[in-house]
């Protein structure tokens, strides 16, 4: 890996602080600026950017300005850090590599898709595919495709499914897929878990789908 130039528009989530704990251990130089996406390229211009990181969680962020400021600047990846509740309307820039993250993801998640658009094709190895039928989980990266088609999963629906792809032909209740999955702080109900398997299901696909069985008054188990 070769040292990169990082750029970091903060909002509520990635603030600069935050940014400096999760880049410290990357070879990048970093700069987190407590302004807008645009602004930020504007006072960054004629410095070569590899990653634009953009915490539009609340929303505001000009995407398409951002993407052409970036087309401007060579060779640039961008991620973007989003409320949940835009995931249906945001348009991802596809003219450069990007990547998103849920504004609730965990500081591994975040440097983990950083680290695939600054170092792409040297961040998996054939242990991080499990293949399952039509389906394969890249656990290094957290896609998941079926029939070669990427699916759009939540992360912790993302979480839901490789775990008990990773454990499979054992039964699971509810009430520890929460523990397992969810982790030990979490106080919602188990009906939770229903939810996720639902619209897990339905996202997989029928083909897919018939592999997460419900086995009534025990819970859940992945039928290879």
């Amino acid at each position: 890996m070769h040292s990169k130039n990082i750029i970091i528009s903060c909002g509520k989530v990635i603030t600069p602080e935050r940014a400096a704990s999760l880049f410290s251990s990357m070879d990048a130089e970093v700069r987190a600026l407590k302004v807008p996406a645009e602004q930020a390229l504007s006072v960054m211009r004629g410095v070569s950017i590899d990653l634009l990181v953009v915490d539009d969680s609340e929303g505001g962020c000009n995407l398409s300005g951002v993407e052409s400021s970036l087309a401007t600047v060579g060779q640039s990846s961008l991620l973007l850090v989003l409320d949940e509740s835009r995931m249906k309307t945001v348009r991802i820039p596809v003219q450069m590599p990007s990547d998103f993250v849920c504004s609730y993801a965990s500081d591994e998640e975040i440097k983990l898709r950083c680290r695939r658009l600054l170092w792409p094709g040297e961040m998996t190895s054939d242990s991080d595919f499990i293949h399952c039928g039509a389906m394969t989980i890249n656990l290094a990266t957290y896609q998941v495709k079926v029939n070669g088609e990427p699916i759009d999963l939540t992360f912790m629906e993302y979480a839901l499914l490789s775990f008990l792809v990773t454990h499979p032909g054992r039964i699971y209740s509810r009430e520890v897929l929460l523990s397992q999955v969810w982790g030990f702080e979490y106080y919602g109900g188990s009906r939770t878990v229903d939810v996720h398997v639902r619209r897990l299901r339905a996202k997989l696909g029928p083909e897919m789908a018939q592999h997460i069985e419900t086995v009534r008054g025990a819970g859940y188990l992945w039928s290879n």
